[in-house]
């Protein structure tokens, strides 16, 4: 008798005490806003999609101490039509398992995030480098689903992008800026 092969037919994910419901909301911008510059508090992080999967490996450096953290990320929408829901579990790795996932394929997307504070919340503004540069997304998240239902899309914001399935990191790794305008454009997603 051979072994089983592992499918998604039979491969069981139970609930699982280390996992937790991620709400968020996502916005396309088309600058930082007007009262941040480049050279504010900013975090860079590099995100390594494994090809195929959805796991991440996510590095996070802060430019002003030269620390690092190191997360080995599953996140997933339960629901494939609504991305503002998901089901996150992190693992912080030191560096010789960070080096040890290292050999699998990944496909890399870089980004300095910087923190701001509107509204009552921290969003998060990143600016997208490399094939993504000219990118700048903005996310907020909230404790419960009434709060992130009832939240308005700020003033500062192009559009709401949380459930087009493009502005996920899993989707972004595979595009270039190019791409994403050409989407943008195509959708409509921006009124003209």
């Amino acid at each position: 008798m051979g072994v089983a092969k592992l499918t998604d037919q039979n491969t069981v994910v139970p609930e699982s005490k280390y996992a937790r419901v991620e709400r968020e909301r996502r916005y396309l911008l088309n600058d930082l806003p007007k009262i941040m510059a480049r050279m504010d508090y900013h975090l860079q992080i590099t995100d390594n999609y494994l090809t195929g999967t959805r796991l991440r490996i996510r590095k996070v450096r802060d430019p002003n101490t030269n620390k690092w953290i190191v997360k080995f990320t599953q996140k997933f929408a339960p629901d494939p039509a609504d991305l503002s829901r998901t089901i996150i579990t992190n693992t912080y790795l030191n560096a010789l398992e960070a080096e040890t996932l290292s050999v699998f394929e990944a496909n890399e997307i870089r980004k300095n995030r910087y923190p701001f504070p509107f509204a009552g919340r921290e969003f998060s503004i990143d600016m997208y480098l490399g094939d993504l540069f000219g990118l700048v997304l903005a996310e907020v998240s909230f404790e419960t689903d009434e709060e992130l239902d009832n939240f308005p899309q700020p003033p500062w914001a192009l559009a709401d992008v949380t459930n087009v399935p493009v502005f996920t990191g899993g989707r972004l790794c595979e595009l270039t800026f190019e791409d994403i305008r050409n989407e943008i454009a195509q959708s409509g997603l921006i009124p003209t």
